[in-house]
């Protein structure tokens, strides 16, 4: 069974969709109620999705859909007010209160998606190359008194505004003085 992370700032939000789609037999799921916990899960597991709220603490689910763009889909499920202030065209969205069957049936046809693109998807870094990474946001942080959040922001933004993947760019980053 696949596996999913469950996404919303609040609690109570986040395990009743764990329960819908483990109930549903659609995915295994993983609660987290940050951003910021996310990026770590996704960086650390294959997960090819990811169903949240619209707003948590340390960002907006459009912020955490472009950190993870190449990495997995992102389903967010809020107020339609909500969902219309998204302008990134890539995100899935699902307006709430939505029934069982559109969420189950939203996010297994994300998973079959997942999987298709898990076999075009190049292979996940190396460890050399996660170190390289880790090291350049160091170096970011104690530059520009950066969290390590916006340093990975700053090295992601770069890496997409020079066309460059991530460890490139933190190559680039560690050679500057």
């Amino acid at each position: 069974m696949e596996t999913v992370v469950v996404a919303f700032a609040g609690e109570q939000n986040g395990r009743r969709v764990k329960e819908i789609l483990e109930s549903a037999g659609a995915a295994s799921c993983l609660l987290c109620r940050s951003a910021d916990q996310v990026r770590r899960l996704v960086s650390q597991q294959r997960i090819t999705t990811v169903v949240c709220g619209y707003k948590f603490p340390d960002g907006t689910a459009e912020e955490l859909a472009e950190d993870l763009y190449d990495t997995c889909n992102v389903l967010v499920v809020a107020s339609q007010g909500l969902l219309d202030l998204i302008q990134n065209e890539a995100l899935f969205r699902l307006p709430a209160p939505a029934t069982r069957r559109e969420l189950v049936v939203s996010v297994q046809m994300l998973l079959r998606m997942g999987e298709r693109l898990g076999r075009l998807r190049p292979p996940r870094r190396s460890a050399g190359e996660q170190a390289l990474i880790d090291r350049a946001k160091e170096r970011l942080m104690a530059r520009h008194a950066l969290s390590e959040e916006e340093a990975y922001r700053m090295l992601r933004r770069r890496s997409m505004d020079g066309r460059l993947s991530l460890a490139d760019t933190a190559r680039q980053v560690l050679e500057e003085e």
